[in-house]
C-alpha cells in the first residue's frame, strides 16, 4: 500500500476546501494520489491524516483494538453540540456500556413500533398536497424527519415544549449546516462569545434554549411511570450500569441531542436524493410502482420495508450518497499497521465511506444508479459502509433504513410527482451530510386515488 502526501496544498487550504467542497475534495485527492493518502487540516494541531477507501485497509482499521485509538481527540469538533458525555466520544468500556443501552431501542419490537409513527406523520405532513402542488422535497424531508425523531427519542407529539424544541432545532441545524457556519468549529479561535449578534454567541444562546427545554422534558418525566413507555429517553431514564447507577440528567442531555441531530438532518437528505434518482430514472420508477402496487393496503409497515426493489433503490441511494462521508476519524495512540503499513501516534485514520462506495472494481460504472446491483449481488461491510461499521457503527442504521424505505413507500403510494426542473443537481455540504442542490423541486400532478387502506383512516 502506497501512501502519498498532498504537500502542494496548505493545511489552511485543504481545511476550507474539506469543508466548502467534500466531495470534490476526496475525488481529486483520490484521482491523483490513489486508494490512500495523506492531508493536513487545521484545528488539530495538523496531524497527519490518513484516508482509507481499500477494503481491506478499513477491515484493518476497524479491527483495532479500541485501546490503540483515542476517538475523543479525532471527533473533538462535535464537543460543543453533542457535549462531552455523547456516545460520540466514549472509548472502550464505557463506549459499549452506551451502546448496550442504546441499541434496543432502535431494533426488534420497538422498530416495528416505531413503524405505525413513521407511516403516521409521513401521512400527516402530505395530507395537504393537491394536484398542481409545488413542494421542496428537502424541506419536507426535514419536517417528516423532525417530527419522527422528536417522537421517537422524546415520547413528545404536541405541545408547548414539543413546538419550541422542534423550532430551536430547526433553527440550530440550519445554522451549523452552513459552511460558512459550520467552519466555526474547525477554528477554536473562532470561538468567541462577543454577544447577541456574534455567530458563537447566537449558537450558545440557541444551545442554552435547547438544554432548557430538554432538562424540563427530564424533570418532568422523572415525577412520571416510564416503564410502559417506547420512546428513547424514557428507555435510557430507566437503565442502570453495571453498578446500578442512573444516567445523570446532563448525561440524558448529551445522549439526546446527539440522537437528534445526528438522526434528522442526515435522513432527510438521503431521502432527498432517494426521490431526486427516483424521477430522474424513469425506468426505476416504472418498476418500483409496478412492486409497489403489489401491496394491499399501507397498513403494514413490515410488508413494506420486506419489499425487495424497495430495498434496492434505498441501499443503492446510501451507496452513491451515504449518510456521511466518512466513518468515525480515530486517532492512534499506539503503534498500530493497516495492509503492512505502520502508523504512529498522533496519526488520524480515516475509513471513507464515498470513495469505498465509488470503487470501480466492487460497482462497474459507479457514478450510474443502478439498484439492481444490490439484487444480484451481496458486498462485504466493507465495500458498503452507509452507516460506517466496527465498533463505532451507526447505532441507528436499522431504524434509519427502516425510516427511507416507509417514507418513500408512503409518499409514491399517495401522490404522482415530478421534478420541476430536469437539470442534474450537485451535491453541497449541509453539516454533516451531504444533500442536493436547490433542495429538489417537484410538483405534485396528480394526487391518488388509493383504494387501498391507510394509516390515517383506520
Amino acid at each position: 500500500m502506497k501512501i502519498v502526501e498532498n504537500i502542494s496544498t496548505s493545511a489552511l487550504l485543504q481545511t476550507l476546501q474539506l469543508i466548502a467542497q467534500p466531495t470534490n475534495f476526496l475525488e481529486n485527492n483520490a484521482a491523483q494520489y490513489g486508494d490512500t493518502f495523506t492531508v493536513k487540516v487545521m484545528g488539530l494541531k495538523s496531524p497527519p491524516i490518513v484516508f482509507f477507501s481499500h477494503p481491506q485497509a478499513i477491515s484493518d482499521c476497524f479491527a483495532i483494538p479500541a485501546q490503540k485509538l483515542d476517538f475523543k481527540k479525532a471527533t473533538h469538533v462535535f464537543k460543543p453540540l453533542f457535549g462531552e458525555n455523547s456516545i460520540v466520544f466514549q472509548e472502550a468500556r464505557s463506549h459499549q456500556q452506551q451502546r448496550q443501552l442504546l441499541l434496543p431501542a432502535f431494533h426488534g419490537d420497538n422498530l416495528k413500533f416505531y413503524g405505525q409513527a413513521i407511516c403516521q406523520i409521513t401521512e400527516e405532513v402530505t395530507q395537504n398536497w393537491i394536484s398542481g402542488t409545488n413542494i421542496c422535497i428537502h424541506n419536507s424531508m426535514s419536517d417528516i424527519t423532525l417530527k419522527i425523531i422528536l417522537q421517537v427519542v422524546f415520547g413528545i407529539t404536541h405541545g408547548a415544549r414539543y413546538q419550541q424544541l422542534k423550532e430551536q432545532l430547526s433553527s440550530l441545524l440550519e445554522d451549523v449546516t452552513k459552511p460558512w457556519y459550520s467552519s466555526l468549529f474547525f477554528f477554536p479561535l473562532l470561538q468567541q462569545d462577543l454577544g447577541a449578534w456574534s455567530p458563537w454567541g447566537v449558537f450558545l444562546k440557541r444551545r442554552e434554549q435547547i438544554d432548557k427545554l430538554i432538562y424540563a422534558e427530564i424533570s418532568e418525566r422523572r415525577l412520571q411511570n416510564t416503564a410502559m413507555r417506547t420512546d428513547i429517553l424514557s428507555m435510557l431514564m430507566s437503565a442502570r450500569d453495571v453498578n446500578g447507577q442512573q444516567m445523570t440528567d446532563e448525561e440524558l442531555r448529551d445522549q439526546l441531542v446527539s440522537l437528534l441531530l445526528l438522526g434528522y438532518e442526515t435522513t432527510s437528505g438521503v431521502l432527498a436524493w432517494v426521490f431526486y434518482l427516483i424521477h430522474s430514472h424513469p425506468d426505476v420508477k416504472h418498476r418500483l410502482m409496478q412492486e409497489l402496487n403489489t401491496l394491499h393496503d399501507l397498513t403494514n409497515p413490515e410488508a413494506i420495508t420486506q419489499l425487495p426493489y424497495l430495498t434496492a433503490v434505498c441501499q443503492e441511494t446510501l451507496r452513491i450518497h451515504p449518510i456521511a462521508l466518512i466513518c468515525t476519524p480515530r486517532m492512534v495512540k499506539d503503534k498500530v499497521e493497516i495492509m503492512g503499513h505502520k502508523f504512529t501516534s498522533d496519526t488520524v485514520l480515516v475509513p471513507c465511506i464515498y470513495l469505498a462506495h465509488r470503487r470501480s472494481e466492487a460497482y462497474p460504472e459507479p457514478e450510474q444508479f443502478r439498484p439492481e446491483r444490490f439484487l444480484n449481488q451481496k458486498f462485504s461491510p466493507y465495500e458498503y459502509l452507509p452507516f460506517g461499521g466496527g465498533y463505532r457503527g451507526c447505532i441507528g442504521a436499522a431504524f434509519s433504513m427502516y425510516e427511507l424505505k416507509l417514507v418513500t413507500a408512503i409518499i409514491l403510494s399517495h401522490f404522482e410527482l415530478s421534478l420541476t426542473d430536469k437539470r442534474p443537481v450537485h451535491p453541497v455540504r449541509r453539516g454533516i451530510t451531504i444533500v442536493p442542490s436547490g433542495g429538489v423541486k417537484m410538483v405534485v400532478t396528480t394526487k391518488a386515488k388509493l383504494k387501498r387502506q391507510t394509516i390515517l383512516s383506520t
